[in-house]
């Protein structure tokens, strides 16, 4: 890790997953288990989650969401 706090993930990895330099990462934090989850943010990953929300109150699991981030 850097004094900035950035991190690299291998070219491998990177090209495995189809990851650009242009590519947005979700960043997760699983405290039970002390781990960072890293989740980059593709089409594929868009495409994935099509209808997996539809009428499960997407509104209000996306403003939790956002109140969890702001504690964080």
């Amino acid at each position: 890790m850097t004094v900035k706090g950035q991190i690299v993930i291998p070219s491998k990895i990177r090209r495995k997953l189809g990851m650009t330099e242009s590519t947005r990462i979700q960043v997760d934090v699983d405290e039970q288990a002390h781990k960072i989850i890293l989740t980059p943010i593709t089409r594929e990953y868009i495409q994935s989650l099509r209808g997996k929300y539809k009428g499960k109150g997407l509104l209000k699991a996306l403003a939790a969401e956002k109140k969890r981030e702001k504690e964080l």
